[in-house]
């Protein structure tokens, strides 16, 4: 006999890489996704734009406008079961034998094995203890499987068949003739394991037992071949002695038969490695069933093989901040960073490629990117990168705009074939509304995390025409920045609302920014909604300065 049962490990496909803005993202942080993720597949690599919460109106317009697919959210890029490499289709349909499971962890060197059913879903689980005591300990010999399992165990080709299915007891034929037909017992549920003795074959087929299993190459005469087919008595001849005919008989109930211990702690395949380590730590067991959402058994992993994990690959956009970053951030693997911002705290394992550069909008580096690559820009690219360069510098006005930003703008604006400055009016019209907009959702339209020392500190920022749209809505904001600011224990948390008409800025913040804001903008009683004039950066004008103050209060 051959036995197919060797399995190897899958891998999983590792060569999809996320690229993703900050957290609250904002039109360039978007649209820089999704621009640089085209410019890497043209390059021949395998990416997906993904944005890590919902986009704003703002960004909603341009993707509407341009008919773009808004990218997938991400969650988080922790390590997952289904990045692990487990040994896939390590299962055992639960009608096999208990003997085919037997060969399987033999073959593979491994201590159990999930059971399903033939639709592939979870049964329970069989270890290799379970499969010894029952080879061990097994003294009934209870026989309850298939006709073809006991042909491939016994390795015989020469048999009576008349039942697909055999149940019953197996008797040795051990006794001399009269002590075996006086004294056991057999009948319609027997099965009789003997040699060339005629006496008992006669008495057996007479009592037109189940199964007759004849040792050692003995045949039947040819009249107790007519007899047992009259009595449509099973028989089946085999080289193999009785003695290994009672160690392996058992061998051929089905693996479900096997007396097991308690019921088996599964994980599914989105369960988090993380969680996975901590839940077995205590279990102390060494083998866990891997599922589907659908219950159905993948495989299993071993414990010893948690640590082969394939970390998610992921580009940073517009970001270099953990706090404004992806959850689970620290157990991917960066290969790249593409951002226009101050160098924040995030760390790599090894050198990666990291682009950085002082203007208004992450999409001029991008722009820059596609030329050095002699990669051609389409129209559509063309209005993302520039409807991403107009948000982030309010149309070319803020002061973090660069001579490179202008340059770039105007060659984007007439490959998109778009008005800039029409064109750039409607876009950053079309996020000022508030109407509909819970105070939370205002808050975290544009809301950014910044590490200060020990301390953390909130900066977040809207857009208005007419900050008179905000003045009946004042306390109920404050109210809810005092919240935020207690719940996450932030030292400041403000808002700035940015009229971009004016290039002014006001003022709504916590309690606890009050004398911050004082010291930064030299306020000597500062009220909420205070105007500071001429501040529309939060990356010039807005975190150096709270920063700042934050250090030196």
């Amino acid at each position: 006999m051959c036995y197919n049962l060797k399995y190897k490990k899958v891998g999983i496909n590792v060569e999809k890489i996320y690229i993703f803005g900050h957290k609250n993202p904002d039109a360039d942080s978007v649209c820089g996704a999704i621009t640089l993720s085209n410019l890497k597949n043209e390059l021949g690599m395998n990416t997906e734009p993904r944005i890590l919460s919902p986009i704003n109106k703002e960004t909603e317009y341009i993707l509407n406008r341009f008919n773009i697919d808004t990218p997938k959210y991400l969650n988080d890029v922790r390590v997952q079961i289904k990045d692990v490499n487990y040994h896939k289709n390590f299962i055992i349909d639960e009608n096999k034998t208990i003997f085919e499971a037997f060969q399987m962890m033999n073959v593979n060197a491994i201590t159990g094995l999930p059971l399903v059913d033939n639709s592939g879903k979870f049964k329970g689980y069989v270890s290799l203890k379970e499969v010894a005591s029952e080879m061990i300990y097994n003294e009934n010999l209870h026989i309850d499987t298939i006709f073809e399992n006991l042909t491939n165990i016994l390795e015989s080709d020469d048999y009576i068949k008349f039942d697909n299915h055999i149940s019953g007891y197996a008797h040795a034929a051990t006794f001399d003739d009269e002590t075996f037909i006086n004294d056991v017992k057999i009948d319609e549920k027997s099965i009789i394991i003997v040699g060339d003795r005629e006496t008992i074959i006669k008495h057996a087929i007479d009592s037109k037992v189940k199964l007759i299993i004849m040792v050692k190459g003995k045949k039947l005469t040819e009249e107790l071949r007519k007899s047992a087919i009259a009595n449509k008595v099973n028989v089946i001849m085999t080289n193999k002695s009785s003695f290994k005919i009672a160690r392996v008989l058992c061998l051929t109930n089905p693996i479900k038969s096997i007396k097991r211990g308690i019921d088996t702690i599964t994980f599914t395949i989105d369960d988090y490695l993380t969680d996975f380590k901590e839940e077995t730590n205590k279990l102390k067991h060494t083998n866990y069933p891997i599922l589907n959402s659908q219950g159905t058994c993948l495989g299993m992993l071993r414990t010893i093989d948690a640590h082969e994990v394939f970390r998610k690959k992921v580009i940073l956009v517009d970001h270099n901040m953990r706090a404004q970053s992806v959850d689970g951030l620290e157990e991917a693997e960066i290969l790249e960073i593409t951002d226009h911002h101050n160098i924040g705290d995030i760390i790599t394992s090894s050198p990666i490629n990291f682009r950085n550069m002082s203007v208004g909008a992450v999409n001029t580096i991008i722009y820059h990117l596609y030329k050095e690559n002699n990669v051609k820009i389409s129209k559509k690219m063309a209005a993302l990168m520039l409807s991403g360069i107009i948000s982030d510098t309010l149309l070319l006005q803020s002061p973090t705009t660069t001579e490179k930003d202008r340059l770039v703008a105007n060659d984007l604006a007439k490959i998109a074939e778009l008005d800039l400055n029409k064109y750039g009016l409607e876009l950053l019209s079309s996020g000022v509304s508030i109407e509909g907009l819970t105070a939370n959702e205002i808050v975290f339209k544009d809301f950014k995390i910044y590490k200060v020392g020990e301390y953390n500190m909130s900066i977040a920022q809207v857009f208005t025409t007419d900050f008179k749209l905000f003045e009946p809505r004042v306390d109920e904001i404050v109210e809810e920045l005092n919240r935020v600011a207690k719940n996450h224990d932030y030292k400041s948390c403000v808002l700035f609302v940015t009229n971009f008409l004016t290039n002014n800025s006001y003022l709504l913040f916590s309690d606890n920014s009050k004398k911050i804001l004082e010291l930064a903008y030299g306020f000597e009683d500062v009220k909420e909604g205070e105007i500071v004039k001429g501040v529309v950066s939060r990356k010039k004008q807005m975190v150096p300065f709270i920063m700042g103050a934050i250090e030196h209060s």
